[in-house]
């Protein structure tokens, strides 16, 4: 599979490419009628089809045979971040977290945030891109942007954490986290987390952690939780 498709709505027997992958597929790739073509769905599997109509604007794939991806995990990773004032970071991050393992991808409003919108349509772009460069079968969720309160308040299964730099944290999130339990991490924006949003995390069950003994930028202390939960359950 050098090539893969992301087709979240694909079926059992036939799939009728968008316009803008059909392009791909036969002027990019060219791809001809006969050729074999992947897709994934996006919700832990592969799709080995048959391309039946090599039209450029509307492609035709016979679905040859399905088989389940091998990136599942027996935990559940979430972590939510404040989106960062230049977004291409943000960006980052969720192409790297992608291709380690994520399942889901939360951002928030925080009270020192520098950026308070964010465009979903691009940044699912961006997650859509790196599982097909990755070849993952599944496709992190990205949760709507919520305020710091909603976030402590949504209910979670596992265990809870908050990151940030402080006298008060002496846990490093690698000797704190239970090998194959659930977990939601949260990671502030450059000016970290106010000392009243600490202690109502606090207060909610967050457990306060270190990443290490480091300044990190957001993107980057993301990425380090993201791949510090996943090197602990290899």
């Amino acid at each position: 599979m050098d090539n893969i498709f992301y087709a979240p709505d694909i079926g059992e027997k036939f799939y009728r490419l968008p316009e803008l992958e059909s392009k791909h597929l036969i002027k990019v790739l060219r791809r001809k009628t006969g050729d074999d073509v992947y897709f994934t769905d996006g919700k832990g599997y592969f799709y080995k089809c048959r391309l039946v109509d090599d039209h450029p604007k509307h492609a035709i794939v016979e679905v040859i045979s399905k088989t389940k991806g091998n990136d599942q995990r027996n935990y559940r990773l979430e972590i939510a971040v404040a989106p960062t004032k230049n977004i291409n970071r943000l960006e980052w991050f969720l192409e790297k977290a992608t291709e380690i393992g994520i399942d889901k991808i939360i951002p928030f409003i925080s009270f020192h945030s520098e950026r308070k919108d964010i465009k979903p349509e691009r940044l699912e772009r961006v997650i859509i891109a790196a599982i097909k460069q990755s070849l993952k079968a599944n496709k992190p969720e990205l949760n709507k942007l919520i305020s710091f309160k909603e976030l402590i308040n949504t209910p979670f299964e596992g265990q809870k954490f908050i990151a940030y730099i402080g006298d008060d944290v002496t846990k490093l999130l690698s000797k704190t986290y239970r090998r194959g339990e659930n977990a939601l991490i949260l990671i502030g924006p450059e000016g970290d987390f106010s000392p009243e949003e600490v202690e109502e995390a606090k207060d909610r069950g967050f457990i306060p952690v270190s990443l290490g003994n480091y300044r990190l930028r957001t993107e980057t202390a993301a990425i380090v939780a993201c791949n510090t939960i996943n090197l602990l359950n290899q």
